[in-house]
């Protein structure tokens, strides 16, 4: 059951992102820039064809299956994977998840991703809601693997992924 209101919290992470990227078009493309805090934040319109920072441009039909393949793992992970127990995990496997969808969406119906947050003081490239749900999420990650999980020595990557143990170590070994 909680896989799944998992995967509603990444859904409505999800519609949260679509709806302030309708608004960006209806309000902010061809339009003046917004400006919330004159010369440090504004809302500013503009069509990414690459990833982070604009690198890889026109390369969508490598963005495309990749991202399927990691919102694939990352719902494997969030069903099955033992690590799930732990808050910090969980949060980030949602929060890549829905920041990867939203940002899938838009490459699959414009072959771009709208972005319009724009940190005009330090001139930081544009970016989206999607684009923050995937660096918190990763950041928590970074934090999960850096100071909260302790693998045991027993285990093995299969077990770390999808809880599965490993065959080899379950096997009595002959004694030399």
């Amino acid at each position: 059951m909680l896989p799944l209101l998992l995967l509603l919290l990444s859904g409505v992470l999800v519609f949260i992102d679509q709806i302030s990227k309708h608004l960006a078009v209806a309000f902010l493309k061809d339009g003046p820039v917004f400006s919330l805090i004159p010369k440090v934040f504004e809302l500013r319109y503009s069509e990414n064809t690459g990833v982070a920072f604009s690198l890889l441009e026109n390369q969508r039909w490598l963005f495309i299956p990749v991202t399927v393949l990691v919102a694939i793992v990352f719902i494997v992970l969030l069903f099955r994977s033992p690590l799930r127990k732990y808050k910090t995990f969980t949060a980030a496997c949602v929060l890549i998840l829905a920041g990867g969808i939203g940002n899938l969406i838009d490459r699959v119906w414009h072959g771009y991703v709208i972005d319009f947050i724009y940190f005009r003081l330090i001139n930081f490239p544009i970016f989206n809601l999607a684009d923050c749900c995937v660096v918190i999420g990763a950041a928590f990650l970074f934090v999960f693997v850096l100071f909260i999980y302790k693998e045991p020595e027993d285990t093995g990557v299969r077990t770390w992924l999808f809880g599965m143990p490993n065959k080899e170590k379950e096997q009595p070994h002959g004694e030399d």
